[in-house]
């Protein structure tokens, strides 16, 4: 199982996790409430956890493939609600 890391520096991370999730929860299964969540994307899991300083996301997939499609679902998405905060990307790490 590979895994990858993302930070987003924001004061509303609790809004944008819960927002991914229930974007996310009209097609695959989520779980969350104000401080965390996950979301079974087809490539892999996304779990989320939002702090006072952001939004931390956590993808795992079987293979690179699915890591970069997932990574792309959540920044493709985040992209949209996260506009007015001009977001771009996400800078992914290893985990």
């Amino acid at each position: 199982m590979l895994s990858s890391q993302g930070h987003f520096e924001t004061p509303n991370g609790s809004k944008y996790l819960q927002q991914l999730c229930r974007h996310f929860g009209h097609k695959v299964a989520v779980e969350f409430d104000d401080t965390s969540g996950h979301a079974d994307l087809p490539p892999g899991r996304a779990t989320l956890v939002a702090d006072d300083h952001g939004l931390k996301i956590v993808i795992t997939a079987e293979d690179e493939k699915g890591l970069g499609v997932a990574r792309f679902i959540v920044e493709d998405h985040l992209r949209r609600f996260a506009f007015r905060e001009e977001f771009s990307d996400l800078e992914w790490i290893e985990a």
